[in-house]
């Protein structure tokens, strides 16, 4: 046990944390290795933020013990603050300080890291170093407020929603921050509901629900635990039911889901799939209001073991 706790990067067993009657974290067992990018996928309300939370050592939880990079909160508080560094859901920075300002207040609480030039350089913002931080635009502030968390030059890297509301560009402009720490050897962990980010930017992943870890693996493998490649949604008009076990007789498919009015195919074969359930749909005289077919995804694997989108919540 011991030499697992100086091995992990993060190591908790059975954390719980309740408010009032509601149980946000429920018994979660969480291991993550030094060097890799775990992140934590889930619906708004599925513990992800409280979990992350109790691991920066900005709650308490009621039950578990959490060990990071070997050490405890309880003992090693200092020590554990100099080599992390957190992003925040929200960071809220000073309106009338400049990109510098804060970038230099952020330096001063640690006893080692980067300069300001390369921290600028490293979030791009060299062009921004005399502007206030209300005159930035949204991914300029949320580049910011990752430049707070790189400024000591962390061995771990929280990450709570890092691109929530930033347009396409911003958002890759993050994640090209966050792919260069990792090259330098770092270790991340963040939370997200975008499927593309956890996909593009994890090593590994554990899918969350209800304060609990439902699944856990690659992106590919807990893609592959679909056994099909595809998933065609489709929705019937004026009501009309089919029995899943109609679906799961045409060729190639693998499992039926439901969400909503919707139905949802894993399939191996679209081109198989589609001609076989226009034909079906016809003997049964049902009229197709709806239909798209994409390659299978996280938010399928979590429509699979939920029956929610993740978008849902």
């Amino acid at each position: 046990m011991i030499a697992r706790m100086l091995e992990a990067a993060v190591l908790c067993r059975g954390l719980v944390k309740r408010y009032a009657d509601v149980t946000a974290v429920d018994g979660l067992d969480l291991e993550i290795r030094r060097g890799e990018c775990f992140g934590m996928l889930g619906p708004n309300g599925a513990g992800k933020t409280t979990t992350i939370e109790i691991l920066q050592g900005l709650l308490q939880p009621d039950e578990g013990a959490v060990t990071v990079l070997g050490l405890e909160w309880d003992h090693h508080e200092a020590d554990l603050r100099q080599r992390m560094g957190s992003q925040l859901q929200e960071t809220k920075l000073p309106d009338k300080l400049t990109v510098e300002e804060v970038i230099r207040l952020f330096r001063s609480f640690y006893r080692r890291g980067n300069t300001i030039d390369e921290v600028l350089h490293e979030v791009q913002l060299e062009e921004k170093r005399k502007a206030w931080v209300s005159k930035l635009s949204g991914g300029q502030r949320q580049r910011l407020a990752i430049a707070c968390a790189l400024v000591s030059e962390p061995e771990l890297l929280f990450l709570d929603e890092p691109t929530t509301g930033l347009d396409p560009q911003a958002r890759r402009q993050v994640w090209e921050i966050i792919s260069q720490f990792r090259g330098r050897g770092g270790t991340a962990l963040l939370t997200t509901h975008y499927m593309e980010e956890a996909q593009r930017l994890c090593d590994r992943v554990a899918v969350v629900d209800r304060g609990k870890i439902i699944a856990l693996g690659s992106p590919r493998d807990l893609i592959s635990s679909l056994r099909a490649e595809h998933v065609v949604e489709f929705e019937l008009e004026c009501g009309t039911t089919i029995p899943d076990h109609v679906y799961l007789g045409l060729p190639g498919v693998h499992s039926v889901a439901h969400d909503g009015g919707k139905i949802w195919l894993s399939a191996a074969h679209v081109r198989r799939v589609i001609p076989e359930l226009m034909k079906v749909l016809e003997g049964k005289g049902a009229v197709l209001g709806e239909l798209t077919t994409h390659h299978a995804t996280l938010e399928d694997v979590f429509l699979s073991l939920t029956g929610r989108h993740l978008r849902d919540g």
